[in-house]
């Protein structure tokens, strides 16, 4: 069998996702705002701590994707290569340096849910929305100043966040939280289903290649609901930081394994 991952066949073509690497393409809307921090820790692996500064901050991001693997094939086909998804990260301090790490991500595409398993991600399944730039007539906004842009994200037929930004002006970068390598866990049960582990890995990513373009901050407003199947919640805002958009393109091939259980 040649496949990279499931389903299993002599050809590898049926497989959900390719071999790595893989390439994204895409824009991102971004909130940041502080949350409890005690919660925040609630979410880090053993032996992270909170990060030194702003332990509370926390990013809520938008992303609108198209994707590919190293033959390029799916931007020929788009139902293989386009997703969105909405993402929460937080910051930690683990072994001396400061991490990102998502303890929440729903994506609408089950291609884009495997690969996260693959990654670590904790992705689930949800709807989500972003209102588009353009560049010709009066049906959205433009990447000016006063550009207002919404975002929403949904899951098991529940609104989850709602958020609204208007760009201000340009700047550098797009935010602090979602800045560091990425720190993850890649769980998974055995299958006598009894409390161990077939997998229990703490792994850390990064991507190579990455560019970004028009970013933008903003001001921002943020609504997050509870659910009775998803706790996003839990990191509801107590401040907020402000919010950006910019485009990105990033490569990613492999990971590093930092302590396996």
């Amino acid at each position: 069998m040649s496949s990279f991952l499931f389903p299993q066949t002599p050809s590898g073509r049926s497989s959900l996702i390719p071999p790595p690497p893989w390439h994204y393409s895409g824009e991102m809307i971004t909130i940041e705002y502080r949350a409890d921090p005690e919660t925040v820790e609630q979410f880090l692996p053993e032996g992270a701590e909170l990060a030194d500064d702003d332990p509370g901050a926390v990013a809520l991001i938008w992303a609108d994707w198209q994707s590919c693997g190293d033959d390029f094939s799916e931007i020929e086909d788009p139902v293989r290569s386009q997703y969105k998804e909405c993402f929460a990260v937080v910051r930690c301090k683990w072994e001396g340096e400061t991490w990102s790490r998502c303890p929440f991500i729903w994506v609408d595409k089950d291609f884009a849910l495997v690969r996260g398993y693959h990654q670590g991600y904790p992705k689930k399944l949800g709807e989500i929305w972003m209102t588009r730039p353009i560049t010709l007539g009066r049906a959205g906004p433009r990447l000016t100043e006063g550009g207002r842009f919404g975002a929403t994200l949904s899951a098991s037929g529940r609104l989850l966040a709602h958020a609204r930004v208007e760009l201000t002006h340009p700047v550098q970068s797009p935010g602090f939280v979602n800045a560091h390598p990425m720190l993850h866990n890649r769980y998974w049960p055995a299958i006598e289903s009894d409390g161990s582990a077939s997998m229990d890995e703490l792994v850390t990513m990064r991507g190579y290649d990455g560019e970004v373009a028009d970013v933008w901050a903003a001001s921002a407003e943020l609504d997050i609901f509870d659910s009775p199947g998803d706790e996003l919640a839990l990191l509801e805002p107590l401040e907020m930081i402000g919010g950006f958009y910019h485009r990105v393109g990033v490569s990613w091939n492999g990971g590093t394994t930092l302590r396996a259980d």
